[in-house]
């Protein structure tokens, strides 16, 4: 970990910028209507963003297929530098033909609006199984993962990119603090040491006893869940923030606390994802990186603690984040507080485990989460938001 005047350098050494100047938005929007265009859904979209506000760093624009071969395989770049995920932007044959390497790509939202420009250098086929496996660990098309690398066309598109516009987030304007700004923001506190935590979920009291336990050991806490791409039956990512509000104003000292949103998208891939995810917070400024149970995982297709393991894959100078590994937090009966296994003498029978999958069955079944797992206005947001009466017959 190598701490600078501006803190932790981020990962390749340069945070990336690839957001088009006044000049260069005049410019590509007079060329607009003679440029080939290529449609980004959702995931690409986020991708695109996280590449130009440097959250991706040192990645410029979509991975060519030197980079992609390493990564797939070896979880390094070609020039050696760890990365864990491939980003790459596919398309169909048909869509990919007519383009010509050297020229420029259009690219458009989901909606048809022009978003950005792709400096085309390289087209390039894969094999798609070979992603999954490698990636996910699976070839399995139940897989939330492997399902998009399936759905997805059979063409790379890549090179940099330029985003037009870093439009405020429609849903959380406030909380969009980008890399540079979120490095400003602990400069601005003095804080040598920030910890990140990664989620998907609304938060919960495990959830809460390893951010303070981290907390205890370092200057402040970067909570910073993610907002892009999740699966249809994950809880919505404004109850979730609406969650994480209660939960800064009432049971958290707010002046060693930022929250702000992560705009990229999942890709459930479990370890692989646990080193995208720290390296992406290095990026933001975050010297360590919170890593619990299942980090990332999805179903039964990782262990436990694989995603903890991952890290010892590597050299610690080589990620250039500390990662802080918890295990599987629960409330103890016999001590009447959250613990884990290795501070607590309870039994099994004395532990009251809850996963984020249990309470949303909880929350469909109309009953609350108990207070040993969720704090009771948070539990009460949730409800609201599932349509669940606020107590139980």
């Amino acid at each position: 970990m190598t701490l600078e005047k501006n803190g932790i350098v981020p990962h390749g050494g340069t945070l990336v910028d690839r957001l088009a100047t006044p000049d260069q938005r005049t410019e590509f929007s007079d060329k607009a209507d003679t440029l080939p265009q290529v449609r980004l859904d959702e995931r690409a979209f986020s991708d695109l963003v996280m590449i130009a506000i440097g959250g991706f760093s040192p990645l410029n624009g979509f991975m060519k297929k030197a980079d992609y071969d390493t990564v797939v395989t070896d979880m390094r770049l070609a020039n050696g530098l760890p990365w864990a995920i491939p980003v790459t932007l596919s398309v169909d044959e048909a869509t990919a033909a007519p383009l010509q390497e050297g020229s420029l790509v259009r690219l458009d939202d989901s909606t048809g609006r022009f978003v950005g420009v792709l400096e085309l250098e390289e087209k390039y086929t894969y094999d798609k199984a070979h992603e999954a496996v490698n990636v996910y660990r699976t070839d399995d098309e139940k897989h939330p993962g492997v399902k998009v690398v399936y759905d997805q066309g059979a063409v790379n598109l890549a090179g940099p990119v330029w985003l037009l516009e870093r439009d405020p987030h429609p849903l959380f304007p406030a909380y969009q603090v980008d890399p540079a700004a979120s490095r400003a923001l602990f400069r601005d506190r003095n804080w040598k040491t920030v910890v990140g935590f990664q989620t998907r979920n609304p938060i919960h009291r495990a959830h809460e006893y390893i951010q303070k336990c981290a907390l205890e050991t370092v200057d402040g806490l970067f909570l910073h869940p993610l907002v892009g791409a999740t699966k249809s039956d994950d809880i919505p990512a404004d109850v979730r923030m609406r969650c994480y509000e209660i939960m800064v104003e009432h049971y958290f000292p707010q002046d060693r606390v930022i929250l702000a949103i992560n705009p990229s998208a999942m890709r459930y891939a479990g370890p692989r994802e646990a080193i995208f995810h720290a390296l992406i917070r290095k990026n933001y400024g975050c010297t360590h990186f919170i890593v619990g149970r299942d980090h990332a995982g999805v179903g039964d297709y990782y262990g436990t603690y694989d995603a903890q393991y991952i890290f010892d894959e590597f050299e610690p100078t080589e990620l250039g984040i500390v990662p802080m590994k918890f295990e599987h937090a629960f409330y103890c009966t016999r001590t009447g507080g959250m613990a884990t296994s290795k501070t607590s003498p309870s039994t099994k029978d004395e532990r009251i485990h809850l996963s984020g999958t249990k309470v949303r069955e909880m929350l469909r079944r109309g009953e609350l989460p108990p207070p040993e797992f969720s704090r009771p206005e948070v539990a009460a947001e949730l409800a609201k938001a599932m349509r669940v009466p606020e107590a139980v017959s």
